[in-house]
């Protein structure tokens, strides 16, 4: 796989060595045991698969060049370039600017480009009316494209089925980035629609076996579906893929749900459903695997490390918190020096702060992960900033020794 020239202030020595050892004792990765590592009066076991993933080291790549190559003009983001507040803050200081936030509302103004200007599409991507309106200004909006090579190849399964006569539908969030710039793409080529889970999918049956007023739906589904969908007709045919930052056991659960549905009637699979298995991101696949391979450990607790708006980041939460205590952060900084954690209530959308939240046993242990937006140097501060609590526990330098003899 490609090497990408990111800034070195985002890589870790100690995450660097652990990784290299891993890819030389596991190159295929078909063992998803995490890394154990012992600092005698506590264990910190990290995820076999973490931190930043292709899409995330192109799109940084591809951005941070930019910024070098263009001194004097004036560079800006659409949005976010990736849900990291590091990432995002370090783009801010080097002079880029963001048109607008990840919900759509404008900083800056249409108006207030020129065709002189640089604008950088995230690792997200953009919707093709976007790619238009920047058209219109005289900016082609593909020269600083950092949209992720997994996104695009969601785009194109879709053009794909789309171009078949199968409706497109998109597990995703409704209103994220990736979802909106995937639902944009899709409706260019076929009907499409966004079910943001398994629960919202199976309110489809109705409509799809037409045992309901077919007219209900629009106003169930509002938002959701593309202009001039048809109840009556476009659930005749369709396929699933997804924004790639979700569970990819749920889009599998929705997908098999929806085909066993839509295919009841005795009707051939080809002919009603169409296999999209292969959109599913190696990255997301992989991060979640390693968490399930992870939790088999007894531990203590886990710590997810990764901004509070990322969505692959949540999910990883989600899997952790169902087996043990969770706390997921942003940064060290969340780590307090009197031994408190502030950390993100996933479900509550509030920041809250937890006393002594280290456990006073013999052997503490602690299972950690982080997002695929979220650099390795801050993982290490993290774990650097756990070990100040234990006194008599061995250097990371030791540990690094080990890892490298």
């Amino acid at each position: 796989m490609k090497s990408f020239e990111i800034p070195e202030f985002y890589r870790s020595p100690l995450i660097t060595a652990i990784k290299q050892r891993r890819k030389l004792d596991d190159h295929m990765k078909k063992d998803f045991a995490p890394t154990k590592l012992d600092f005698g009066p506590i264990e910190i076991y990290l995820a076999r698969h973490f931190g930043f993933c292709y899409g995330v080291e192109n799109a940084i790549e591809i951005a941070f060049k930019t910024v070098n190559e263009n001194p004097g003009k004036r560079i800006f983001l659409l949005s976010e370039m990736i849900h990291n507040p590091q990432v995002n803050a370090d783009l801010l200081k080097s002079g880029v600017r963001f048109i607008m936030d990840t919900v759509g509302k404008h900083y800056v103004a249409w108006d207030e480009l020129d065709k002189e200007d640089i604008i950088i599409i995230p690792a997200f991507g953009t919707t093709l009316e976007t790619e238009q309106k920047l058209r219109t200004l005289g900016i082609d909006p593909l020269r600083y494209n950092t949209t992720c090579p997994f996104v695009e190849k969601v785009w194109n399964r879709s053009e794909q089925i789309g171009t078949k006569g199968f409706t497109i539908i998109i597990h995703g969030k409704p209103q994220h980035e990736e979802t909106r710039a995937t639902f944009s793409h899709s409706s260019h080529s076929g009907p499409a629609l966004v079910v943001k889970d398994l629960a919202e999918a199976k309110k489809l049956e109705k409509y799809i076996l037409k045992t309901t007023a077919l007219t209900d739906f629009y106003e169930e589904f509002k938002g959701q579906y593309s202009e001039g969908f048809n109840p009556e007709t476009d659930f005749e045919r369709i396929g699933v893929v997804n924004q790639t930052t979700m569970l990819a056991s749920d889009t599998q659960e929705i997908a098999d749900f929806l085909k066993q549905v839509i295919t009841q009637n005795g009707h051939g699979d080809a002919d009603r459903f169409a296999d999209t298995k292969d959109t599913l991101c190696y990255a997301t696949n992989d991060n979640q695997s390693a968490v399930m391979g992870m939790l088999d450990v007894q531990a203590d607790m886990a710590i997810v490390v990764g901004g509070y708006n990322s969505s692959n980041t949540s999910h990883l939460v989600e899997l952790c918190e169902a087996r043990l205590p969770t706390y997921y952060i942003e940064n060290d900084s969340k780590i307090k020096a009197d031994a408190s954690i502030r950390h993100y209530m996933l479900h509550d959308h509030v920041e809250i702060e937890t006393p002594s939240f280290l456990p006073k046993t013999d052997k503490t242990r602690i299972l950690l992960t982080s997002g695929a937006s979220c650099p390795d140097a801050i993982v290490e501060k993290v774990i650097v900033k756990i070990l100040g609590f234990f006194p008599e526990a061995d250097s990371i330098d030791s540990v690094i020794r080990q890892l490298t003899a």
